[in-house]
């Protein structure tokens, strides 16, 4: 089953001159201008970068001039800073939210958060619980809520079962033309799982309503691209869970979207043991037996959600959940550090390691109605 993020998305119509940026988001200065050598008949690839959703965020554009590249980085950084205006989960706009959410009451939050409580909602359901938006208290419990860098220690067992236990449900939240109203106080929003995800997507939207057809946005693992470089695939690396080297290259070319989640997102280190912030809702505790995971699709939002899906599902279970939304391209690196991949990734994938475990299946496709997919 896939999930359907076309009305999500459309629901966005923003224009430059309606944004508003954040004073902390830092402002795009820079756009260089990238010329391939030797190569008259490509054209040049030009880079824009900022900051936003506690990341830097690259934006590629090729085959524009220099005018038009920077109105459309401009509107991309735009796109990106109004959006975390509304969805940072330390920022005003999100901390009124559950605030408002607690107390029960109805109230009217800005439009995006209401498109993303429905969002949460369906996620939450396709992924069978794994995907939750409404994990705030767990998140700020183990300190994952911020960038900070401070020594951090994991939370007693008794203050994450007691968290667990609640079992926030997005299904609590109550929604009602434009108001929402929460019924569950245990319940805290925390979009950071689909928020930069989203931004690509709505940024692809709005570069290609202004023409542009050849551009590659990036902010941390996420990313999606369109066209291709200057006549080539954008060839896209995929690191090692550690993130200290290439695993393997995926071209990417038309439209195209890939996000990899791996267990040095926002991870520290107590007494010899990593703690990632891939948190498994069932447990309240960083998921196991997943080291990193990458997925192909046709939109950021729903490779980055089903890579977090498959992750915290684990080399058991990810073949099942794959199925379950849509995806037909996936790699899987287990604790063990074995490739699992599905047959069409291994398609597209150019190890750097030839020599790699590698074990290749396919998603657990449910049988065709009236059959028994059971061995004779």
């Amino acid at each position: 089953m896939r999930f359907n993020l076309g009305a999500i998305i459309m629901g966005f119509v923003l224009s430059p001159s309606t944004l508003v940026r954040p004073a902390r988001v830092l402002p795009l200065l820079l756009v260089l201008s990238l010329t391939l050598v030797a190569c008259r008949d490509k054209a040049p690839v030009m880079l824009s970068r900022f900051t936003a959703f506690e990341t830097q965020v690259d934006v590629s554009l090729v085959a524009v001039t220099r005018d038009q590249a920077e109105r459309a980085a401009a509107l991309v950084a735009q796109d990106f800073a109004y959006l975390e205006r509304d969805w940072a989960s330390d920022g005003e706009a999100m901390e009124r939210v559950n605030r408002l959410l607690a107390q029960g009451e109805p109230f009217v939050p800005p439009p995006s958060v209401r498109r993303l409580v429905r969002l949460g909602q369906t996620l939450e359901v396709e992924s069978e619980g794994l995907v939750d938006l409404g994990l705030g208290r767990l998140v700020r419990l183990w300190g994952f809520d911020s960038a900070s860098e401070s020594v951090r220690r994991p939370p007693t067992g008794e203050r994450i079962s007691a968290l667990v236990a609640a079992a926030p449900s997005m299904a609590s939240i109550e929604i009602e033309g434009l108001t929402l109203r929460g019924r569950d106080p245990a319940l805290s929003l925390d979009f950071s799982p689909i928020a930069r995800s989203q931004a690509i997507d709505l940024a692809i939207r709005h570069l290609k309503d202004l023409g542009v057809r050849n551009a590659l946005i990036q902010a941390g693992g996420e990313l999606r691209a369109i066209g291709e470089r200057s006549g080539q695939p954008w060839r896209i690396p995929v690191l090692r869970p550690s993130g200290s080297a290439v695993l393997a290259i995926v071209p990417l070319r038309g439209d195209e979207a890939l996000a990899t989640l791996g267990e040095q997102e926002r991870a520290f280190t107590d007494r010899g043991r990593l703690y990632h912030a891939i948190l498994d809702p069932r447990t309240g505790r960083p998921a196991i037996g997943a080291r990193s995971v990458t997925v192909l699709s046709t939109e950021t939002t729903h490779a980055a959600v089903a890579a977090r899906a498959l992750f915290i599902a684990g080399p058991k279970d990810w073949r099942r959940l794959a199925a379950r939304l849509g995806v037909r391209q996936a790699l899987l690196v287990d604790a063990e550090g074995r490739l699992h991949m599905t047959p069409a990734m291994a398609g597209r994938l150019e190890l750097v390691d030839v020599d790699e475990p590698i074990e290749i299946v396919e998603p657990e496709w449910p049988a065709p109605d009236g059959q028994d997919d059971r061995p004779s």
